[in-house]
């Protein structure tokens, strides 16, 4: 008979097909992988899964009607994967004073002074000339230069365009400085103090980004001191800064709290303060485990992000929010940027941040529902089978050089699925939340950057600098030189090394801070997840007692992850590599193949 091997995953859905006899090895003839739809284990998933098995059987040289079995795996009703939020751990006020930091400001030095617009630069007080983009940069100069002649101290420029360098040339000395690109323009009230400082090239601010220095600026009490330190932390490390005094009656104070979670397991319950950090929830965990469910404090923004979780599961499945339970939580702490209320270009801060994965089951099998349906609409018998860490495990063995005891890790999208398997053949497993979704959560907050696709590129592929029109620096340091120049728009700036050609990253920030930050949120979840698995599922906990550890799923094809676990595993003295499924496939159709192989015996 012919049997299809079904392994709907929270991202990629993959098929195998063989021909299985009694008493006999199957005989594999084709293998597909598409994009998942929908949430895991619900009948979302059936129009990739119809793909996917279309394509499979066209490779097999037959049509989709001479499957007589379709297998999949009983891991489909644990719903999902993965939810997760990055959640301030601080509180976010709103702030009198505003900051930008463009490029290629001009002129040097600091200056304090009333805004008014540059057509208007009258008086003995010190003022500080607003140019929108309605005022060329030569006529800009002209009434700068025109007011200083006339006695009025002009001691500094916020300018809409990026003309900053060429006002500050035709105005003459002495030099001002001229912030530029602000966008908001219009929103820079008149008539309000304001200082705007730039820096030397290649040198800080000193003065700006000092709440000290702002509170002698601005003449502030000690109250309004501690309300704009978060604004002047926004502006350490950067070379320009412009800060205006906004007007009390438009200043509006929020209060973000990041809430609680109550942590209910098989030995008992904690609370914990989401402030406290992952290593705190990480150690409650710990306490209660083996975790049953978790209950969010409620009208916070935890609370927000798990409401939202069961209300997008209930929508898929059709069940009620309280036949839903959280069976792993994973916590990592982060950073993240919040905007600068009030900002004229988008301005940011770094604030502390817990980020979440969380793996939900349902009291209910959906299980059941998916087969049937599947079974329907494709006139094939569809049968469950078995537990997806079994199927994955089944699928590993076929790697060459593997032997018991072995140890599966599934590197998926949105958990770490692990099993055990030992000589006599027992197998125990264990689900845990948090794979390479928490890793693009994490890359992608860290760098600032929002498009998931950027973030699963940064994962995943490698970064270099253009040095020259002729060159660029990889992150390892080797220098590659160009048989045609680059696009000048790529010169002096980070660059994603794409198949399809280079590309910049937004934000240009620095090769090796990516590179850092990457292999860190690589290492806090997979690491972490690994080390997790294995003392759960080795012998008295301790990995020493495995002897091989093999890597399957979607992210062990990860161009750096699997040196980095094998590196941190090799204290236990195992042997830790990738999947080379059937000989051939790598890491990949590891599931879908033991699912082919579930009725014969090991």
């Amino acid at each position: 008979m012919i049997v299809a091997g079904l392994d709907i995953g929270n991202q990629t859905t993959e098929v195998a097909i063989a021909l299985v006899e009694p008493g006999q090895a199957p005989c594999f003839l084709a293998h597909a992988i598409t994009r998942t739809t929908g949430i895991k284990g619900t009948v979302s998933t059936i129009p990739g899964a119809r793909i996917a098995l279309i394509q499979a059987a066209e490779r097999a040289g037959i049509s989709i009607s001479r499957i007589d079995l379709i297998r999949i795996n009983e891991g489909a009703p644990v719903v999902a994967g993965v939810a997760m939020q990055a959640i301030t751990q601080t509180t976010l006020t709103d702030s009198t004073l505003i900051g930008h930091n463009p490029e290629s400001p001009g002129g040097a030095g600091l200056g304090v002074g009333r805004t008014a617009a540059v057509t208007e630069l009258h008086g003995d007080e010190s003022l500080i000339a607003i140019v929108d983009g309605s005022v060329p940069f030569e006529s800009a100069a002209m009434f700068i230069r025109i007011a200083r002649d006339a006695g009025v101290p002009v001691v500094g420029a916020i300018v809409h365009s990026n003309d900053g360098v060429l006002i500050s040339n035709r105005i003459g000395e002495p030099a001002i400085p001229v912030v530029d690109e602000v966008t908001a323009i219009d929103r820079v009230p008149f008539g309000q103090l304001a200082a705007v400082e730039v820096a030397p090239v290649g040198t800080m601010i000193q003065t700006l980004c000092n709440p000290y220095g702002l509170a002698t600026l601005f003449h502030l009490d000690a109250e309004q001191t501690s309300r704009i330190a978060p604004a002047a932390r926004a502006l350490t490390g950067l070379r320009s800064a412009v800060i205006i005094r906004t007007p009390e009656d438009q200043v509006e104070e929020r209060t973000i709290e990041p809430g609680s979670l109550t942590l209910i397991g098989k030995r008992g319950r904690r609370a914990v303060d989401i402030r406290a950090g992952a290593a705190a929830i990480a150690r409650e965990l710990t306490r209660v485990a083996p975790l049953q469910d978790v209950l969010p404090e409620a009208g916070t923004a935890v609370g927000a992000m798990f409401g939202t979780l069961r209300a997008d599961l209930s929508a898929a499945t059709g069940l009620q929010g309280s036949e839903f339970h959280v069976a792993d939580l994973f916590p990592s702490d982060l950073s993240v940027f919040q905007p600068v209320v009030g900002g004229l270009s988008n301005e940011v801060i770094a604030e502390r941040a817990v980020a979440l994965a969380a793996m939900v089951e349902t009291e209910s099998s959906l299980i059941d529902a998916l087969a049937n349906t599947i079974s329907v609409e494709l006139h094939i018998p569809v049968l469950a089978g078995g537990r997806e860490a079994d199927a994955g495990i089944r699928g590993a063995l076929t790697t060459p050089g593997t032997g018991f005891p072995l140890c599966v890790l599934d590197l998926g999208s949105g958990s770490t699925n692990a099993a055990r398997i030992d000589s006599h053949g027992e197998i125990a497993r264990v689900h845990l939340a948090g794979g390479g979704s928490m890793v693009n959560l994490l890359l992608g907050e860290e760098l600032g950057i929002d498009d998931p696709d950027w973030r699963e590129h940064l994962k995943r592929l490698r970064v270099a600098r253009v040095d020259s029109l002729f060159s660029i620096r990889h992150e390892d340091g080797f220098v590659a030189f160009l048989p045609e120049a680059v696009s000048l728009d790529l010169f002096g700036r980070t660059v994603l090394l794409h198949p399809e050609g280079m590309r910049a990253v937004p934000g240009n920030p620095a090769v090796d801070r990516i590179v850092e930050t990457r292999r860190r949120a690589k290492k806090s979840v997979f690491g972490v997840n690994a080390e997790r698995a294995l003392h759960m599922l080795a012998p008295g906990g301790n990995p020493r007692f495995l002897s091989f550890v093999v890597l399957i799923g979607g992210s062990a094809l990860d161009f750096e992850l699997p040196a980095m676990l094998a590196e941190q595993l090799s204290e236990y003295g195992v042997v830790t590599g990738t999947a080379n499924v059937r000989g051939e496939h790598g890491p990949r159709n590891a599931v879908a193949t033991g699912l082919i192989f579930e009725p014969v015996m090991l």
